[in-house]
């Protein structure tokens, strides 16, 4: 292997422990064109385990590896100043070649002349990166005001309303970020990402039954998104909507088939139901569809766990 793709890993010493079992996931990050991206940003977090946060950097070729996570289910981001930011789960396992890889598509981030106000182009690359920055090391508050400052001097890139959201529900305030939601729908009514995001506020907070209420609202709305959907099924299956959840994930299987998230929610209803066939129909389909997705690796987990059941 080359000394490049080394250079991306992000290795953990065990001190005491030389002998304990960690596991190691690899990946990709490619641009909307499958164009590798040098220099993104990707983070693991698993609350449970400790350490409970690793990052890592792609090299020249888009891929990037960690080493040192413990068995178990693991959030993954990745963003890169300039693009939008993913997000997946693995489960993580520290046998050899059982955790498949990870890939994320970030799309780069088109800035209309209109949006620049009397801020050159460079400079606002720039600042986007240096708050991107300050939000991927967690640093909330900061990211907070470089955010507010580049929108201070150019009004009209109003999308950073998402960022500024996201940064307050990171830091669990709740309200702040429904505020901010609200601020981009005042001019960007049809924002699916902002109606998402005020849902999935409310319910972070809590507030279940406005989250529902606010993502069926938007589910009504003509070209409403998968993550629409999604989320609204998500909402009802918390709420132990099971029927009604089901419903949801489906219109999202509709909206995107390729997507691995539906039929991987639709597969876990069916095993809570006992349904072990049509639960191995549902995870099949997302091995199927979207096999280099976090979603089907924990798809593979629950075949094998259906087989070894039998």
């Amino acid at each position: 292997m080359r000394a490049s793709f080394f250079a991306a890993w992000l290795l953990l010493a065990l001190a005491g422990n030389a002998a304990a079992q960690v596991g190691r996931v690899t990946g990709t990050v490619k641009d909307e064109r499958g164009d590798p991206i040098r220099g993104a940003t990707i983070i693991a977090e698993n609350l449970d385990a400790s350490p409970s946060s690793f990052t890592a950097s792609t090299d020249d070729k888009g891929r990037f590896a960690i080493i040192g996570l413990r068995s178990g289910l693991w959030s993954f981001r990745s963003g890169m100043p300039g693009y939008t930011t993913d997000a997946g789960e693995l489960n993580v396992r520290t046998l050899p070649g059982v955790t498949p890889p990870i890939s994320f598509r970030l799309q780069k981030l088109a800035i209309p002349p209109s949006a620049l106000g009397s801020v050159a182009a460079k400079d606002l690359q720039t600042a986007l990166a240096n708050a991107d920055g300050l939000f991927n090391s967690q640093q909330w508050d900061a990211a907070i005001s470089a955010y507010r400052q580049i929108l201070g001097q150019s009004p009209s890139l109003s999308v950073i309303n998402l960022q500024i959201a996201a940064a307050y529900r990171n830091k669990g305030a709740f309200d702040d970020a429904i505020k901010s939601y609200n601020d981009l729908l005042k001019l960007d009514p049809t924002n699916d990402k902002a109606k998402v995001g005020i849902a999935m506020a409310h319910f972070e907070k809590g507030d279940l039954e406005v989250a529902e209420r606010t993502l069926e609202a938007a589910s009504q709305a003509p070209g409403a998104t998968r993550e629409v959907f999604y989320d609204l099924g998500e909402i009802r299956r918390a709420r132990s909507q099971a029927a009604e959840a089901v419903q949801a994930y489906q219109r999202a299987a509709e909206v995107d088939p390729m997507w691995g998230k539906p039929p991987l929610a639709l597969g876990r209803i069916a095993m809570d139901k006992g349904d072990a066939a049509a639960a191995r129909k549902y995870f099949q389909t997302v091995t199927d569809v979207d096999p280099v997705s976090p979603e089907a690796a924990q798809a593979t987990t629950m075949l094998r766990q259906l087989e070894q059941a039998r």
